[in-house]
């Protein structure tokens, strides 16, 4: 018979719940004002729904640009309510702004200040409820790792850091020939994993141990009854990537190639063929805006930079095929004439005016060109120097797996880790690389763009 256990949500659950509610609070709001006042600007009906779709989607869009559905952000009183005043202040004006799809434009101005004091107060009002309830330790999900010692802080920790509502409660140690960590989590002794499980109402078991011998008879048994009960067993790889959207590629091993082959649109002509009538679109436009920005970044560069404008250097593209990449000079001149080094967040070589190109990415612009060219994507691994390639690739296995596909613009590491000076840092990024090679999607390049703009709003920039 399955135990009672406590409520949980999943981190897909949460979103959707984040995004529903921010939605039905704010159409709630809206009918309750035309209900009580005298606000005629925005009434749902059937022969306007189309209005009711647009805030829908306006809402949704806004949101996710400006970070109200990250669970981190959405936990934090501070960021969110931060994140609630942009959603609000965007949507309304946006919507405003377009009366073609939205409501015309009131002859009463003041309905504009209730239509915006709705949206924002229940956007606020909502989102302080989930903090007070949904967000609290009554909704964790709590967890039960099976693992060596030696690898348990790093595995706990870094599934806890990625979502503030995982709770492991212990761990069982499969690595008998090694003392266990003390003050960490508890240690669970492996005849005991069922009754603490049902005692400490768990909701899953995580297997992560790499060592097949460590799984007792025993302990195979437990987990056979658990799984019999109910309980949700999972290997921790499979748990890792569905939780921080990356490839642990420290963890697999020589099982890595069961990763393979990746996403079936790496192959697809018909998503090609779109990705790149898009790139030349994209990139057309970006020409565009960089040239009608040219004249300011001439002046800056003259005061700033106070040399050549533009610079390229050699990376290494689609194949490991090297091309030439352009870009907007930010470091000061002969800045490598000790030999090539990773670029680190205070690097005194970046100039006044380099700092500013680089948060806000316009040193990025002339890329567009390359996009324009194909030796680029807009959405892709970021291109590398072939001499860090070869110098990551001797010491990090699967590393040039990454050039299967053309390097981006913008990426899918780019917008979820900051800019790397470590090989580290390499390892992490490369796991988001093959994440999205494994998953790339136009949903998932969809994401990739939101997640940029707001990188870019929020001053994120190397």
């Amino acid at each position: 018979m399955i135990q009672q256990k406590k409520i949980h949500f999943e981190v897909s659950e949460r979103k959707i719940l984040l995004r529903i509610f921010d939605i039905f609070s704010v159409l709630f709001a809206l009918y309750l004002l035309g209900r009580l006042f005298e606000f005629n600007y925005f009434n749902i009906s059937a022969d306007n729904f189309y209005w009711t779709i647009v805030l829908a989607l306006y809402l949704s869009v806004f949101g996710s640009v400006f970070e109200m559905y990250n669970l981190q952000v959405a936990s934090n009183q501070y960021q969110v309510i931060r994140s609630i005043v942009l959603t609000a202040s965007s949507t309304v004006l946006v919507y405003l702004l377009t009366p073609i799809y939205t409501p015309v434009l009131p002859g009463n101005r003041i309905q504009i200040l209730y239509f915006y004091l709705a949206v924002f107060g229940a956007l606020f009002a909502w989102r302080m409820f989930y903090l007070r309830f949904l967000a609290s330790n009554r909704f964790v999900k709590k967890v039960i790792m099976i693992c060596d010692c030696e690898q348990a802080r790093e595995l706990i920790s870094e599934l806890e850091h990625s979502n503030p509502h995982y709770k492991v409660m212990g761990y069982v140690n499969t690595d008998s020939g090694n003392e266990p960590e003390k003050h960490f989590v508890p240690e669970i002794k492996p005849d005991m994993l069922e009754k603490f499980v049902k005692r400490a109402h768990v909701s899953e078991i995580v297997i992560a141990s790499q060592k097949t011998d460590g799984i007792t008879v025993g302990l195979y048994n437990q987990l056979i009854h658990l799984l019999e009960a109910g309980y949700i067993i999972r290997e921790y790889t499979q748990v890792y990537e569905s939780m921080m959207q990356r490839i642990p590629v420290q963890y697999v091993a020589r099982d890595f190639y069961r990763y393979f082959p990746f996403s079936r649109s790496n192959q697809n002509h018909l998503y090609l063929m779109f990705v790149r009538i898009c790139e030349i679109v994209v990139s057309l436009i970006g020409i565009a805006i960089g040239v009608v920005l040219l004249p300011f970044i001439l002046i800056g560069n003259a005061i700033g930079n106070r040399g050549p404008l533009f610079y390229t250097q050699k990376r290494v593209g689609k194949n490991g095929r090297v091309f030439q990449i352009l870009k907007f000079r930010t470091m000061v001149k002969n800045a490598e004439k000790n030999g090539a080094q990773f670029t680190t967040p205070r690097d005194s070589r970046i100039t006044a005016f380099g700092k500013f190109l680089r948060k806000t990415r316009v040193d990025e612009f002339p890329q567009f060109v390359n996009i324009l060219k194909g030796d680029m994507a807009v959405i892709g691994p970021r291109p590398e120097r072939p001499v860090f390639v070869a110098e990551i690739a001797e010491v990090m296995p699967f590393y040039e797996t990454r050039h299967v596909i053309k390097p981006g613009l913008t990426g899918w590491a780019q917008v979820n880790y900051s800019y790397g000076d470590s090989l580290d840092d390499s390892l992490i990024k490369l796991q988001y690389d093959l994440y999205y090679i494994k998953h790339r999607s136009i949903f998932l390049d969809i994401n990739v763009l939101v997640k940029t703009f707001s990188t870019v709003l929020f001053y994120r920039g190397q």
